[in-house]
Parts: C-alpha cells; structure tokens; sequence
C-alpha cells in the first residue's frame, strides 16, 4: 500500500479588522488620554457640541437597539407568508395598512430604518415599508402622549401631528409606488440566515445591523452636534416674525437638530416665538427628515435611495403639515 503523502496546508483565513475592532480601539485611546482631551474640550463651544453629540445617541440608541432586535425577529422568524397574510395583497391598499401599523409600535426613526429593511427583506413592498418607516416614530402612543403634555390645553396639536403624519407617510408610500424604482433601493450584504439555526441566525442580525446602522447614527449625530454650535440663535429670532419663512425655518431646524421623536414635542413647546403652525411643521418633519434618518437611510437603502426620497419627503411634509396647521390650529 502506499503511503499517502503530505497533507496539504489548510489555507488560512483572513482576519479582518471590523468596525467591532475599531470601535475597541477607540474607547482604549479614549480612556488613555482623557486628561488631554478634557482639556482640549473645555471650551463653550465644544461643550455645548459634546453634550449636543452625547445627547442625540443617548436619546436614539436604546430605540435603535429595539429597532434592530425587532427587525432580527422580522427576519428570522417571521415566515414571508405571514405578511402576504397580514397586508393587502394590493400594494395601493397596503401602504395605508402598513402606516397605520406604526400605531402600536412605539418607537424612534433610528429603529424604523432597520425594521423597514427587514419588511423589504421578507417581501413587503417597498412601498409599504417606507409608508411604515414614516409613520412609526410620529404616530406612536408614546409620541403623541408626549405632544399632548407639551401643549398643555392645546390637544389640536397632538391630532394635527398624527393626522399630518399619517398623510405625509401615506402619500409619500404612494408616490414611492408612482415613481419609485427597485434599483434605487441597495439594501447592505447580509449573511445568509437561512443556512444557521434560528438562534445564530438572530444574534447575526443583530451584530450586523447594529454595527452597520450604528456607525451611520454616529455620523449623523456628529452632523447634528456641529450644526447646533454653527447656527446662531439670533437667526431663528429674527425668522420668527414672518409666517412664511417661520415655517421654512423650523422645517429646517428639524432636519438640523435631529431630536428623537420621543423628545421633540417639549423643544417645539418652547419655541414660543413661532407660530404653532410653525411648530407643527417642526413635528411633522423632524420624525421623517433629519441628519441621523438621512444618514441612517443611505447606510441601509443606499445614497441613491436617500438623496431622492428625504428631499421629496421633507417638501411633502412642510406642505401637508402647514395645511394642517392652517386648517385645525
């Protein structure tokens, strides 16, 4: 008999450096020069910038990690016959259906986005999935509850804030099935789920969802903290006094500042030199086009997607929720 030769060298596996790793090395660098860096950011502005930063993540993290254990049990559990099941099967009905879904699920932007990416993973239309993605973090209980102890006497502005939101999320699903198309929609490699047991699939999808929506929400709370520093606030006051351009002016301080939805209603209360029509603008926008959903959108659906949806979104929203405003406020 003879011998079997040498075997052959297994081939090494690459090892990648991750966000995971990077993420690591930063919070070592972090804790080692923290004397320099507190230094460094002793000044007002860069304060106020840190805490504007710290601020956004904190208020939007714990509803990202809902956001994407919900989306992981979307994409794992949750059999692609259920949804044909549970939505209209004609997808101009279904946008409605999937937009009044966002009632019971309460919840921010930062965790709509991943949730949004599961429903089109599993067959949604995409329609569907973005009248969802819209309505989630305006017309949730918790959202409009808080509208209401905000303006204290005033419920109009809780019914006018869901209704124009629901509108807006609505006839943007709507639109999406008019002009929208499947190649603008890029949804990021995901592992193959199918092949590992439900358990390993799960905590998969959590890893890459996280990892992969968490770095965008970084940036975009970067973006945000940069901005409030940058704007004077002598600007708004002086924005105040026309009706016009209050409301242009608040729609874009929405976008700007990017408060969770959950927090909004109590800033848009004490801006009480703007019309309340202006502030209903401000809550109407700020859930649906903001610099972390912007963000957060071009990492999951890609940039081609988000530079034609939040332009479109944010000109629905001024022009629906200034309607609302003038008829009901």
């Amino acid at each position: 008999m003879a011998e079997a030769g040498p075997s052959a060298p297994r081939p090494r596996r690459e090892r990648r450096i991750g966000s995971l790793e990077v993420l690591a090395v930063l919070l070592v660098l972090l804790v080692i020069f923290r004397e320099p860096l507190g230094r460094i950011i002793s000044g007002a502005r860069l304060q106020t910038w840190t805490t504007v930063f710290v601020s956004v993540l904190v208020q939007a993290a714990p509803f990202l990690v809902f956001g994407v254990v919900l989306s992981a049990v979307i994409a794992v559990f949750v059999p692609r016959s259920f949804w044909a099941k549970a939505l209209p099967s004609h997808p101009v009905l279904a946008v409605p259906a999937a937009g009044l879904a966002g009632v019971v699920l309460p919840g921010c932007e930062c965790g709509s986005v991943p949730i949004a990416g599961s429903l089109i993973r599993r067959g949604v239309t995409p329609a569907a999935a973005l009248a969802f993605l819209l309505a989630a973090p305006a017309i949730n209980p918790i959202v409009l509850t808080a509208t209401v102890i905000a303006f204290p006497g005033r419920p109009e502005m809780a019914v006018a804030r869901g209704a124009a939101s629901l509108v807006v999320a609505v006839a943007m699903g709507w639109l999406w099935l008019r002009l929208g198309k499947a190649e603008w929609i890029k949804l990021p490699h995901r592992p193959d789920l199918d092949d590992a047991s439900k358990a390993r699939a799960f905590w998969a999808a959590c890893r890459h969802d996280v990892m992969h929506a968490g770095g965008f929400l970084v940036v975009g709370a970067a973006a945000a903290a940069t901005i409030n520093v940058i704007v004077p606030g002598a600007w708004l006051q002086a924005l105040a006094g026309n009706p016009v351009l209050s409301v242009i002016a608040l729609a874009v301080l929405a976008v700007l500042l990017s408060i969770c939805s959950e927090a909004d209603a109590f800033v848009a209360a004490s801006l009480t030199q703007f019309s309340l029509t202006a502030r209903l603008v401000f809550l109407v926008v700020g859930p649906m086009v903001d610099l972390k959903l912007i963000s957060m959108q071009t990492g999951m659906f890609g940039r081609r997607f988000a530079f034609r949806f939040a332009p479109a979104t944010f000109a629905a929203a001024v022009l629906i929720g200034a309607g609302f405003g003038a008829v009901l406020l």
